[in-house]
């Protein structure tokens, strides 16, 4: 079912239909360590700051947990983790935090997390890491994201959307005034990237149109396969061109 948008006086667009949930689809959830532990020196660590970590129990404000890095439990408070969602959703992480994570040496520019806001209750921000070469310049960028009574969000007033999701997706395609485009959730020690399926580009051949007949573009097979020389979108537009302007050359004749 489509949506349909309006735009009110404020420039704004707004949702005509029944408003979708700001939150994000169920999706796998887990925790990332805030923290090193243990902080003492001469002691070896059983957990590095921005590491994947399994709950092994829970007792409330304190739990046992297992590093996919070290594979070692430690036995930690709540404060020391954040809770990760639709991979680049992080519950209960501060900015400080959320800058510690992003100027991790594995992440590259475009990095981004969406975490609550200190500052406005029920509202997001958007921290997102743009590398440059002046060394005097916080690497890390936030914006934050406000959300309308119809649970709209947005970063710019005349742009929002239906749910956190539709606003990543929106500036992965494109930086649309933010300081850089979105490129990959924040880095996390222990999660595997490679599980990604990999696209695969599949090279077309140059087409010769003048060594082509028109009944090899126009016609339509019985059993359409991937190596179709045209898609039927081409092949539409071309009969209606030869439609139109009545083509009589003579590369063209069967």
């Amino acid at each position: 079912m489509g949506t349909c948008f309006t735009m009110c006086c404020s420039s704004r667009t707004i949702l005509e239909n029944q408003p979708e949930s700001n939150t994000p689809e169920p999706e796998e959830t887990f925790l990332v360590s805030l923290y090193d532990y243990p902080s003492l020196e001469h002691t070896e660590l059983t957990m590095h700051m921005g590491e994947r970590l399994t709950v092994v129990a829970d007792d409330g404000d304190f739990m046992m947990v297992r590093s996919a890095v070290t594979g070692r439990e430690s036995y930690i408070s709540i404060n020391y983790t954040a809770k990760v969602t639709h991979r680049w959703l992080f519950t209960g992480i501060s900015r400080y935090k959320a800058e510690e994570l992003l100027k991790h040496p594995n992440n590259q520019s475009g990095a981004f997390l969406v975490r609550e806001s200190e500052t406005h209750r029920d509202c997001y921000s958007l921290s997102i890491l743009r590398r440059s070469n002046s060394s005097n310049l916080n690497p890390v960028k936030h914006y934050r994201i406000s959300h309308l009574e119809n649970s709209w969000v947005y970063i710019s007033p005349g742009l929002t959307f239906p749910s956190l999701r539709h606003l990543v997706e929106h500036y992965s395609d494109s930086a649309d005034g933010l300081c850089c485009r979105l490129t990959e959730p924040c880095f996390v020690l222990g999660l595997d990237r490679e599980a990604r399926p990999v696209p695969i580009t599949v090279r077309i051949p140059t087409i010769n149109w003048k060594d082509i007949r028109r009944s090899v573009i126009l016609r339509r097979k019985r059993m359409e396969s991937d190596n179709a020389l045209v898609s039927d979108g081409l092949r539409e537009a071309i009969s209606s061109y030869l439609q139109m302007t009545e083509c009589k050359d003579d590369f063209w004749d069967t």
